[in-house]
């Protein structure tokens, strides 16, 4: 119910913005607005405060939105509205009032990326632990303790804005440059290169980048387990602390981690100490995917002691003025990202894993919302610029297709045939249908792995 109702309320404003462009276009423009609906579908809430002005309706399926207005081509119109149709508006109007949606999209992303930016985020310092040999990260000349100061020109005092720095700068070019100081406080320039096929794949990425931010080794002290997992079955509680492992001693979490993953589905003889007791336990991981195959996991928390992470805390806050010009840019650079990677997803250079369906936007409203309010601002953030970007792709039925035949009417001097538009339209909804059905056939095995 959490997810759902982060999802309905993530639609709701979305669809609301982009609507409303449309909407308040049309009005400053001259053209009569019948109705404004939110959702399609059977009507579960209506309101109109006179018979002739706009109706605002809220439908049954959330999935999208409508405005509509007189227009001849839709219905017989009434002569006295004939001068607010919008057929009969000049090409120029005409153009302003369907990009106005992507546009209010855009301008939803750049607002909420500056109350992001306003309120601040507080996240862990760009430092890296230790770098496995034979990553890309080795390779480039990374070190444990290298602290990521800045990837190509832009700052990065925290993890989060480090890594999807990188991100954006590896869809640009190959070669990443990075500047990090080392733990004599030297400033190193490192250029990091990606080979194009785990550019494909952001988790195999992940993994063979060998970045990893660096922990304070934590002794291993269980805090918590989750109901319902091997570690509850096993009889773990919070509060046992790990003693040894199939005969050998425990000294770290992160040890105690590793010896998990390694052997998914193997019973460990474990054995704890419980109120100054030595206790004997057997626990079976689980086997989860991965990008290295089979990993084992338990479900159970580490303890983390108060003010440990005190040293690695980094905020990230700015002034309104220069959070209004890091919103305008960010919206720009993710705009810009959203717009390669689909590219690259039509001509094959990028997995087609990358796109996400309903199901999985649910899944990330309702984790974003429970991380916080900023969180969940930057969610609706990035889906308000991929739907921008996505209605101005010159696809028919959406509004960058409308934005073609303008083009092309502006070129010929006369709008494409009836004939000839309703086919387009035709294998716009084909296309867009084939897309929802790949977008839903991802999340469901998705769901299902």
């Amino acid at each position: 119910m959490h997810t759902l109702f982060y999802f309905l309320l993530a639609l709701g404003v979305l669809i609301s913005f982009h609507e409303y462009g449309h909407f308040i276009a049309a009005r400053k423009l001259g053209v009569k607005v019948l109705r404004f609906s939110l959702g399609f579908g059977r009507t579960l809430w209506r309101y109109q405060k006179a018979p002739d002005q706009t109706e605002f309706v809220i439908g049954v399926l959330p999935l999208g939105g409508y405005v509509k207005m007189v227009d001849e081509r839709e219905e017989v119109v009434d002569p006295a509205d004939l001068p607010y149709a919008f057929n009969r508006q000049s090409l120029l109007k005409r153009s302003i009032i369907v990009a106005a949606g992507p546009v209010f999209n855009f301008l939803l992303a750049i607002l909420l990326y500056w109350a992001v930016f306003m309120i601040g985020e507080t996240g862990t310092k760009p430092v890296l632990g230790p770098v496995p040999p034979q990553t890309l990260a080795a390779d480039a000349g990374f070190t444990e303790g290298d602290e990521i100061v800045q990837v190509g020109d832009t700052e990065t005092p925290t993890w989060n804005l480090a890594m999807n720095a990188f991100l954006e700068a590896m869809l640009i070019d190959e070669k990443v440059r990075f500047m990090v100081k080392d733990r004599d406080g030297r400033s190193i320039q490192r250029e990091l290169r990606v080979p194009s096929e785990l550019a494909e794949q952001p988790e195999k990425l992940y993994e063979q980048l060998g970045m990893k931010p660096w922990q304070p080794l934590l002794e291993p002290v269980v805090e918590r387990v989750e109901p319902g997992s091997p570690a509850e079955a096993a009889g773990l509680r919070g509060g046992d602390r790990l003693v040894s492992v199939d005969g050998t001693v425990i000294d770290t979490w992160q040890q105690w981690v590793e010896h998990v993953r390694a052997h998914p589905g193997e019973p460990l003889r474990l054995a704890i100490e419980r109120d100054g007791v030595t206790v004997n336990l057997s626990i079976t991981p689980t086997g989860i995917d991965s990008p290295q195959g089979k990993v084992g996991r338990i479900g159970a928390m580490v303890k983390v002691p108060e003010g440990v992470m005190d040293a690695m805390k980094a905020e990230y806050k700015l002034d309104a003025l220069p959070a209004l010009g890091a919103a305008f840019l960010r919206t720009g650079e993710y705009s810009v990202m959203t717009l390669k990677m689909m590219g690259r997803m039509v001509i094959g250079e990028a997995a087609i894993e990358n796109l996400s369906g309903p199901i999985s936007i649910a899944q990330y409203a309702g984790q974003s919302a429970r991380m916080g309010l900023v969180q969940f601002f930057k969610f609706l953030a990035i889906v308000s610029i991929s739907l921008a970007v996505l209605n101005l792709l010159p696809i028919p039925v959406l509004d960058g297709g409308h934005l073609l035949f303008y083009l092309i009417e502006a070129l010929k001097g006369s709008p494409l045939s009836e004939n000839v538009q309703a086919f387009c339209q035709q294998v716009g909804i084909f296309l867009l249908l084939s897309l929802m059905a790949l977008a839903f056939f991802l999340d469901i095995e998705r769901l299902l792995s």
